[in-house]
């Protein structure tokens, strides 16, 4: 079966539409119409091949919001008309000690990505949801709840639970105090999700006009991190800290914020190493810092069942898929609160 798609034929043409074939249906699949499918700046790191695995054709996005049309003979999870989501990855080995206990991100034979993967059935790419719709196993299907603007769940499938798996690791509560770097797509999400557990939470930026924002969204305090004075004034005072930014920085400022056994995490990729932190505070305090890799099937859906209750989403700008170059550019340039969501009924399918 044929569809119409937003497709990256190289690393230097827009994306264009054309037609692309979905695998044949198979047992343990559902076929989802696409809804909505967010923009990750993923997306264009992939569609430009900035990481050198991008393989043409590129069908980009694992941010999806759709609704089951059709469902293999052995799906038991799923009918047609549910509305489900689709984060970051398809499949995994589910052998592995990881697959086993519940952590296919981190699949000990890598999982299989949403787009630019390779697909078990067929050899050939697996394809993203910039497309009218995606096929894929039920059990890399998450339920979304109902009460819930679908657009705003989009960003939840990837940048929603890349910061809460950390949460939920480290076990975050209420009375925590929990520091969160950088106010974009990943931070935004950390200062609500955070902030709706309990946790008291301090964002750290370079751009004080984020401030009002920041309060907005949950942040007790707000922290210019350029501000020797500012940060002088947090030291020791935080349990656990997200840095959510992808460029790289010095974490000592940072780490100096955290109390003794204090955690940073690091959720942001940057394209060159973070400059190496001083080592005597670390011993002499325990401090540690971790990473952690956007988050398994079962955690996606326990933020999805957690949002449900709080009524959280994410902050996005609307587009239309032929608008997705000026939303690349755009974001480039960091002008979007907080992530970009194309609107797949709203595309026109020109060719």
């Amino acid at each position: 079966m044929k569809i119409n798609a937003l497709v990256a034929h190289t690393a230097t043409s827009p994306l264009s539409t054309d037609q692309i074939a979905l695998r044949p249906l198979q047992q343990q699949d559902v076929t989802i119409e696409v809804l909505y499918c967010g923009v990750c700046h993923s997306d264009l790191h992939m569609a430009r091949n900035e990481w050198a695995v991008s393989r043409y054709p590129l069908v980009p996005g694992h941010e999806i919001v759709g609704r089951v049309i059709d469902v293999g003979n052995q799906v038991s999870r799923f009918a047609p008309g549910d509305i489900v989501g689709v984060g970051v990855m398809v499949d995994a080995c589910r052998e592995c000690h990881f697959c086993q206990n519940q952590a296919e991100q981190y699949c000990e034979e890598g999982f299989t990505p949403t787009y630019n993967g390779i697909d078990k059935y067929t050899g050939e790419s697996t394809w993203g949801g910039y497309a009218q719709q995606v096929i894929v196993d039920q059990d890399f299907v998450v339920s979304v709840p109902d009460n819930l603007p679908l657009a705003g769940v989009a960003p939840l499938l990837c940048a929603g639970v890349t910061v809460w798996s950390p949460l939920r690791h480290f076990g975050v509560k209420a009375g925590d105090k929990v520091g969160v770097v950088g106010l974009g797509g990943l931070g935004h999400m950390a200062v609500k999700l955070a902030s709706a557990l309990g946790a008291e939470v301090t964002l750290f930026t370079t751009s004080p006009q984020k401030g009002v924002d920041a309060k907005r969204l949950g942040a007790k305090q707000v922290v210019v991190s350029h501000d020797a004075e500012q940060m002088a004034a947090c030291q020791t005072s935080l349990d656990l800290i997200i840095d959510c930014v992808a460029a790289s920085h010095d974490l000592d400022p940072y780490l100096a914020t955290l109390k003794t056994n204090g955690r940073l995490v690091l959720v942001g990729i940057p394209e060159s190493p973070h400059t190496s932190p001083a080592i005597t505070p670390m011993v002499f305090r325990r401090l540690s810092i971790s990473g952690s890799s956007i988050g398994s099937i079962k955690e996606t859906q326990e933020m999805l069942d957690f949002c449900g209750q709080h009524g959280i989403t994410s902050d996005i700008e609307l587009l239309s898929g032929e608008n997705i170059e000026t939303a690349f550019t755009r974001m480039l340039n960091g002008d979007v609160k907080y992530r970009f969501v194309i609107d797949i009924h709203a595309t026109r399918w020109s060719r």
